[in-house]
Protein backbone atom coordinates (compact mmCIF):
# COMPACT_ATOMS: atom_id res chain seq x y z
CA UNK A 1 0.00 0.00 0.00
CA UNK A 2 1.29 3.46 -0.92
CA UNK A 3 0.89 6.42 1.34
CA UNK A 4 0.20 9.72 -0.40
CA UNK A 5 -0.01 13.27 0.83
CA UNK A 6 -2.82 15.71 0.27
CA UNK A 7 -2.21 18.18 -2.59
CA UNK A 8 0.49 20.67 -1.72
CA UNK A 9 3.06 18.30 -0.24
CA UNK A 10 4.66 18.53 3.19
CA UNK A 11 5.68 21.84 4.75
CA UNK A 12 7.70 21.13 7.94
CA UNK A 13 7.54 24.02 10.39
CA UNK A 14 11.28 23.74 11.15
CA UNK A 15 12.00 24.96 7.61
CA UNK A 16 10.08 28.18 8.10
CA UNK A 17 12.95 30.13 9.69
CA UNK A 18 11.79 33.53 8.40
CA UNK A 19 8.04 33.11 8.81
CA UNK A 20 7.83 35.78 11.54
CA UNK A 21 10.30 38.17 9.89
CA UNK A 22 9.33 41.40 8.20
CA UNK A 23 10.36 42.08 4.62
CA UNK A 24 13.31 44.45 4.57
CA UNK A 25 14.93 46.37 1.76
CA UNK A 26 18.67 45.70 1.83
CA UNK A 27 21.31 48.12 0.57
CA UNK A 28 23.03 47.37 -2.72
CA UNK A 29 26.41 45.74 -1.96
CA UNK A 30 29.66 47.31 -3.17
CA UNK A 31 30.57 44.20 -5.14
CA UNK A 32 28.70 41.17 -6.47
CA UNK A 33 29.74 37.85 -7.97
CA UNK A 34 27.14 36.58 -10.41
CA UNK A 35 27.42 32.81 -10.88
CA UNK A 36 27.32 31.58 -14.47
CA UNK A 37 25.60 28.29 -13.75
CA UNK A 38 22.27 29.58 -12.53
CA UNK A 39 20.57 26.72 -14.35
CA UNK A 40 20.92 23.04 -15.11
CA UNK A 41 22.68 22.44 -18.39
CA UNK A 42 25.64 23.76 -20.37
CA UNK A 43 27.58 26.74 -19.03
CA UNK A 44 26.81 29.98 -20.87
CA UNK A 45 29.41 31.82 -22.96
CA UNK A 46 30.79 34.89 -21.16
CA UNK A 47 30.15 38.10 -23.14
CA UNK A 48 32.00 40.62 -20.93
CA UNK A 49 35.61 41.05 -19.87
CA UNK A 50 37.60 42.63 -17.07
CA UNK A 51 37.36 46.43 -17.06
CA UNK A 52 34.11 46.57 -19.04
CA UNK A 53 31.20 48.65 -17.73
CA UNK A 54 27.84 46.88 -17.49
CA UNK A 55 24.29 48.02 -16.80
CA UNK A 56 21.41 46.44 -14.89
CA UNK A 57 19.70 43.92 -17.14
CA UNK A 58 22.59 43.62 -19.58
CA UNK A 59 23.22 40.17 -21.02
CA UNK A 60 26.60 39.14 -19.59
CA UNK A 61 26.62 35.43 -20.49
CA UNK A 62 24.71 33.71 -23.28
CA UNK A 63 23.31 30.22 -23.07
CA UNK A 64 24.53 28.33 -26.11
CA UNK A 65 23.35 24.79 -25.44
CA UNK A 66 19.79 23.55 -25.86
CA UNK A 67 19.51 23.18 -22.09
CA UNK A 68 21.23 26.41 -21.09
CA UNK A 69 20.08 29.87 -20.01
CA UNK A 70 21.18 33.46 -20.44
CA UNK A 71 22.58 35.37 -17.44
CA UNK A 72 22.00 39.11 -16.98
CA UNK A 73 23.63 41.62 -14.67
CA UNK A 74 21.61 42.60 -11.61
CA UNK A 75 23.78 45.69 -10.99
CA UNK A 76 25.61 48.37 -12.92
CA UNK A 77 29.34 48.83 -12.60
CA UNK A 78 32.77 47.63 -13.65
CA UNK A 79 33.67 43.98 -14.30
CA UNK A 80 36.53 43.16 -11.92
CA UNK A 81 37.10 39.56 -12.99
CA UNK A 82 35.68 36.48 -14.64
CA UNK A 83 36.97 33.65 -12.50
CA UNK A 84 36.02 30.90 -10.08
CA UNK A 85 34.69 32.09 -6.72
CA UNK A 86 33.40 30.20 -3.68
CA UNK A 87 29.66 29.70 -3.86
CA UNK A 88 27.22 29.04 -1.04
CA UNK A 89 28.02 25.30 -1.16
CA UNK A 90 31.72 25.97 -0.56
CA UNK A 91 32.78 24.92 -4.06
CA UNK A 92 34.52 27.20 -6.52
CA UNK A 93 32.31 28.04 -9.49
CA UNK A 94 32.88 30.36 -12.44
CA UNK A 95 31.33 33.79 -11.88
CA UNK A 96 31.47 37.38 -13.09
CA UNK A 97 32.51 39.76 -10.29
CA UNK A 98 31.31 43.36 -10.65
CA UNK A 99 32.20 46.45 -8.60
CA UNK A 100 28.88 48.24 -8.21
CA UNK A 101 28.95 51.80 -9.56
CA UNK A 102 25.84 53.89 -10.08
CA UNK A 103 22.40 52.67 -11.09
CA UNK A 104 22.46 52.50 -14.88
CA UNK A 105 19.77 50.38 -16.55
CA UNK A 106 19.80 48.86 -20.04
CA UNK A 107 17.56 50.65 -22.51
CA UNK A 108 15.71 47.39 -23.24
CA UNK A 109 14.49 47.11 -19.64
CA UNK A 110 10.85 48.15 -19.21
CA UNK A 111 10.72 50.02 -15.91
CA UNK A 112 7.11 51.18 -16.23
CA UNK A 113 4.70 50.43 -13.42
CA UNK A 114 1.75 49.56 -15.68
CA UNK A 115 0.58 45.96 -15.64
CA UNK A 116 0.19 44.39 -19.08
CA UNK A 117 -3.07 42.45 -19.00
CA UNK A 118 -3.30 41.36 -22.63
CA UNK A 119 -0.55 39.75 -24.67
CA UNK A 120 -0.64 39.89 -28.44
CA UNK A 121 2.38 37.67 -29.04
CA UNK A 122 2.32 34.30 -30.76
CA UNK A 123 3.37 31.21 -28.78
CA UNK A 124 6.82 31.02 -30.41
CA UNK A 125 7.40 34.73 -29.63
CA UNK A 126 6.59 34.17 -25.94
CA UNK A 127 8.96 31.18 -25.77
CA UNK A 128 11.67 33.26 -27.49
CA UNK A 129 11.28 36.10 -24.93
CA UNK A 130 11.44 33.61 -22.05
CA UNK A 131 14.62 32.14 -23.56
CA UNK A 132 16.19 35.58 -24.06
CA UNK A 133 15.30 36.54 -20.48
CA UNK A 134 17.09 33.54 -18.96
CA UNK A 135 14.04 32.41 -17.00
CA UNK A 136 14.49 29.07 -15.22
CA UNK A 137 12.30 26.93 -12.98
CA UNK A 138 12.36 27.21 -9.21
CA UNK A 139 11.88 23.53 -8.43
CA UNK A 140 15.49 22.95 -7.42
CA UNK A 141 17.03 21.87 -10.73
CA UNK A 142 16.60 25.35 -12.28
CA UNK A 143 15.60 23.81 -15.60
CA UNK A 144 15.44 26.45 -18.39
CA UNK A 145 11.75 27.41 -18.83
CA UNK A 146 11.91 27.83 -22.61
CA UNK A 147 12.74 24.12 -22.93
CA UNK A 148 9.72 23.18 -20.82
CA UNK A 149 7.51 25.19 -23.17
CA UNK A 150 8.72 23.52 -26.37
CA UNK A 151 5.75 21.18 -26.65
CA UNK A 152 5.61 18.28 -29.09
CA UNK A 153 3.73 18.92 -32.33
CA UNK A 154 0.00 18.54 -31.79
CA UNK A 155 0.18 19.22 -28.04
CA UNK A 156 -1.13 22.37 -26.37
CA UNK A 157 -0.46 24.06 -23.02
CA UNK A 158 -3.64 25.11 -21.26
CA UNK A 159 -2.00 27.45 -18.75
CA UNK A 160 1.26 29.34 -18.40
Amino acid sequence: MYKTFRPGGIHPSENKLTTGSKIRELPVPGQVSIPLNQHIGASPKVLVEKGEMVKVGQLIAQGEGFISANVHSSVSGKVLKVDAVLDISGYKRKAITIKVEGDEWGEEIDRSTELVSEISLERHEIVKKINESGIVGMGGATFPSHVKLMLPRGKKAEYL
